[in-house]
């Protein structure tokens, strides 16, 4: 398992990926690279591993700094996951400590928080974008793939703590690319159950709401696109654990995702996740099918 956010909320992060190559080494000052904003947990990891492999090694940050021809403050920063190492700076680290090939192979998977993704969320999200298909069962809120600019700016508005302007566009752009990576493959389907009291919640006047089921009509409207509408009197049902994902990877793989208050976790055990296919199998066959779901969201943008 591994803790990686989503629809309900998200943090503002530094955007970019990859082993950075900005200026060139050994200037030896504190300015080498920008500093991460918000450090990942990939550049956590790999300045832990750094620091073992030094202090295994018997050496301080000053002398290490000397073998790599980079500043102790560099040195520090890498350590402390706040900045992401160069090129050259693995290269003379991995010979500095022992050329195991641990730094080198950790390298190759650093990536920057990604501007708008909740930290415990971002690894699924690029899951998601290379998945051959993915199921969501959500009870809270619309999924973050269907919905409206409006909707969508009212749930990021309203996350506790209170976030900054540019906090909040920077979220609100993340969800808007998740929704256009999905309109731009149209051979992978994606699969939707809602429950029918999300769309009943009211956000803002009558408008809105008939807004954003127009909205998710039309997103619904693709062939590779399934929406099912888990109707109020349709009682207790498979997934009352709580909202479930559920994707395939390019290599035929599952991985399932849960999300709560502040966490989200990724799951792999296929153990575990066959039990949620299992469930949003059976959930499929408990909720109104496409037609008769489409037909409830008409007859819902009546209402006051």
């Amino acid at each position: 398992m591994e803790i990686v956010g989503g629809d309900a909320a998200a943090e503002a992060e530094c955007d970019g990926g990859g082993v950075g190559t900005r200026p060139e080494p050994g200037s030896g000052t504190a300015g080498e690279w920008e500093r991460e904003p918000h450090p990942s947990d990939s550049l956590r990891t790999f300045g832990a591993v750094v620091q073992a492999l030094r202090e295994h090694a018997g050496l301080s940050r000053v002398e290490l700094s000397t073998r790599v021809q980079y500043s102790r403050h560099t040195v520090e920063s890498v350590e402390l996951g706040r900045r992401m190492p160069d090129e050259a700076f693995v290269e003379r680290a991995e010979e500095a400590l022992g050329n195991t090939g641990a730094l080198r192979k950790a390298a190759r998977h650093l990536t920057r928080g990604e501007v708008g993704l909740a930290a415990w969320f971002r690894r699924w999200a690029r899951l998601e974008r290379d998945a051959v298909s993915l199921c969501t069962y959500e009870c809270r809120l619309v999924p973050g793939l269907l919905q409206s600019e409006a909707y969508a700016r009212a749930v990021i508005e309203g996350t506790i703590p209170l976030r900054t302007d540019e906090e909040l566009e920077a979220q609100f752009v993340a969800r808007m690319e998740r929704q256009a990576t999905m309109r731009e493959r149209p051979t992978v389907p994606f699969s939707f159950i809602v429950e029918e009291h999300v769309f009943r919640r009211r956000f803002g006047d009558a408008e809105a709401t008939r807004e954003l089921i127009d909205h998710v009509l039309e997103r619904t409207a693709p062939r590779n696109v399934t929406l099912q509408v888990v109707p109020l009197e349709s009682g207790l049902h498979a997934c009352l654990d709580g909202p479930l994902q559920v994707l395939e990877t390019l290599e035929g793989r599952r991985l399932g995702y849960s999300e709560g208050q502040q966490n989200g976790r990724l799951i792999s055990d296929r153990k575990e996740v066959s039990l949620l296919c299992r469930r949003y199998d059976t959930l499929r066959s408990q909720a109104l099918g496409p037609t008769e779901s489409r037909d409830l969201l008409e007859r819902l943008r009546g209402v006051s």
